[in-house]
């Protein structure tokens, strides 16, 4: 190799034309000459040495720029290589300029490895990241499009997992900055990334709240969505209403005792003085043999009063202890909608939850079909064993 500067020979004069000198041989006069210098003699055949090889060095360094290390960063490498070099070359070893690429390229490699990976990654893995992403590129250009990663994983020699790995250590070679504009407008990258939203957590009490909202009496409906949602002040609701202030702070208290019995349990709480014992349906349990609970129901159960049965029946069945086995007795109910299947599987579900065992018998042939079709199979007793409708 020549590079084409003036350069003073090791042990010699400088060369007044420009002709290319080869590295080689200038290491090899440096070697003689330095046997038997002294040791000022010595430093001074060393540096020029230096001098001389720097090119190369260089030239070596601007092979890996383009990438996250600066360029000057690179070429201090490679010179720090070259000077290991110098220092540890002997002739009788082969060529100064094969053992200094040799040694200088692996200098620069080492480097990149440990210090231009963003995310500290094992040597192993960033080899493996490394070979994947050429096979991956060899791939593509053979089959035409972008190869499967089962393709992919055969050509390296590993399995799916491993190339996922290895892919995952790649990402951490180059980081970029949060605060990084993207637009002209001060947008960042960071901006790109959504927050936790603590709210989402409060979506399932929101929607039970405005259910339990719903079902409460007019008056007090109005009153806690004007105070609540209107942001009106108890004074103004008293007056537009025609009742005092303290009236306005009772109603109040009562909803928000109901509201939190509501949401505290898995069933709609009776509204005090709502007159719920005078229904179209009857509720009663009977104790019976080891601890078995017996839940009878007469009446007709519909749309409009589903949701007090299923108040009822979940206030009964939990109050059940775990492994405790309750029949349904609905020989009494000659009508059950979709409203009533639905306080069915309400039930069932809730007793699942609590260990307690809910058999559902005394069906009419139309009721059980209609529950069948629902998916209450398992909870109904079988049609031998079921009690004949009572009149």
């Amino acid at each position: 190799m020549s590079f084409d500067r003036r350069v003073t020979p090791p042990g010699g004069t400088r060369t007044t034309d420009t002709r290319l000198e080869d590295l080689d041989e200038i290491a090899e006069r440096y070697a003689h000459a330095r046997e038997d210098a002294d040791g000022v003699r010595a430093r001074l055949l060393r540096d020029q040495m230096i001098s001389a090889a720097i090119p190369m060095a260089d030239r070596l360094a601007r092979r890996y720029r383009g990438g996250a290390e600066p360029l000057a960063d690179l070429e201090q490498v490679a010179r720090m290589g070259l000077v290991k070099v110098v220092d540890r070359y002997a002739p009788e070893r082969g060529s100064f300029t094969a053992y200094a690429m040799y040694t200088i390229v692996g200098e620069l490699k080492r480097h990149l490895r440990d210090r231009s990976w963003a995310v500290h990654v094992s040597r192993s893995m960033q080899e493996l990241a490394m070979a994947t992403t050429r096979h991956e590129a060899e791939l593509t250009r053979e089959l035409g499009r972008r190869p499967t990663d089962t393709e992919t994983a055969q050509r390296a020699g590993i399995t799916v997992g491993e190339l996922d790995r290895a892919r995952t250590a790649s990402a951490g070679y180059r980081s970029v900055s949060l605060d990084m504009p993207i637009s002209d407008g001060g947008g960042r990258f960071g901006d790109l990334f959504g927050d936790v939203d603590a709210e989402v957590e409060k979506v399932a009490d929101r929607l039970t709240v405005t259910e339990l909202i719903a079902r409460l009496p007019a008056r007090e409906r109005q009153v806690v969505v004007a105070v609540y949602y209107g942001g009106r002040t108890q004074a103004d609701i008293a007056a537009q209403i025609g009742v005092s202030q303290m009236q306005i702070s009772r109603i109040l208290s009562r909803v928000l005792t109901w509201l939190r019995a509501g949401l505290l349990t898995d069933r709609v709480p009776r509204w005090p003085g709502s007159g719920d014992e005078d229904e179209s349906f009857q509720v009663t349990a009977v104790s019976g043999p080891a601890g078995q609970v017996e839940i009878r129901v007469r009446g007709e159960v519909d749309r409009d009063n589903a949701d007090r049965l299923r108040t009822a029946l979940l206030d009964l069945v939990c109050r059940q202890p775990a492994g405790r086995r309750v029949t349904l007795q609905l020989a009494g109910v000659p009508l059950l909608d979709a409203a009533g299947i639905r306080v069915l599987l309400t039930v069932y579900e809730a007793a699942q939850a609590r260990g307690v065992t809910v058999t559902a018998t005394g069906l009419t042939p139309v009721v059980r079909q209609i529950a069948t079709v629902a998916g209450l199979t398992p909870m109904l007793a079988p049609p031998e064993h079921t009690d004949p409708p009572t009149g």
